[in-house]
């Protein structure tokens, strides 16, 4: 089996699998430790959770904080309401390949290859799309203790501005909040390398084309986005 699998695989196709697990992995890496993940739009967002927080300790009314948690949830779980049905349309498929195979060949530069080689692109997607489940459901489940910590916060009148304990209070509200929200972004960054993994199915080389774009974008939004200069700190 082992011998069959490495002789339908190409070179090219091994270096875009490798290409691909680098690109992902190691933007993943880049974009969450040290001073790139300060950097970025997850980071400098962080300011404005913790100033969130502060404020949602000294309003004695917190409907709006709860209603607002609400929102982040909802989004959170149509996302992975929505993974779990691409999940089963990619499990789907596996029962319809060949077919699928002989409409995609008579694409223009689509290279013919063994039913192996497909198998295994639709276990890259498949992988893919369930690690981006693991990642809302974290996030979903983050976002509930925030919303639990929001109940259990100390009372408006008792809160001072001196009050260490409240400080601390708040900056673990604060830090919850940003671990939900990049659980939320590494589940999202996820939808767009399943999007450049559906070029292996023609090419390769535009498999390996459309990671590196995908980084590149990525990049840009996080780093270099006007969003980015608007929410730095003047």
């Amino acid at each position: 089996m082992n011998n069959f699998l490495i002789s339908d695989i190409a070179s090219i196709d091994i270096l875009a699998f490798v290409w691909f697990l680098l690109c992902w992995g190691g933007y993943n890496w880049f974009s969450s430790h040290g001073q790139q993940g300060q950097r970025s739009l997850v980071g400098a967002s962080h300011a404005y959770r913790l100033q969130w927080a502060k404020q949602l300790l000294i309003r004695e009314n917190r409907v709006a904080d709860s209603s607002l948690i609400g929102n982040l949830m909802s989004s959170v779980s149509f996302y992975a309401n929505t993974t779990i049905y691409v999940i089963a349309g990619l499990m789907a498929l596996w029962s319809t390949l060949d077919q699928t195979m002989g409409l995609l060949s008579e694409l223009p530069f689509a290279r013919q290859t063994a039913r192996t080689l497909w198998e295994l692109r639709l276990v890259l997607l498949i992988f893919v799309f369930v690690f981006a489940y693991f990642k809302f459901t974290w996030a979903l489940r983050e976002f509930n203790l925030l919303s639990i910590m929001i109940g259990g916060a100390p009372d408006a009148k008792t809160v001072a501005a001196s009050d260490h304990g409240h400080e601390t209070y708040a900056n673990k509200m604060a830090a919850v909040n940003s671990m939900a929200g990049d659980e939320f972004n590494r589940g999202v960054r996820s939808y767009y390398f399943g999007l450049a993994a559906l070029a292996w199915f023609i090419q390769p080389w535009l498999f390996i084309g459309a990671t590196t774009l995908v980084v590149v974008v990525l990049y840009r939004r996080d780093y270099a986005s006007p969003l980015l200069k608007i929410l730095q700190p003047e």
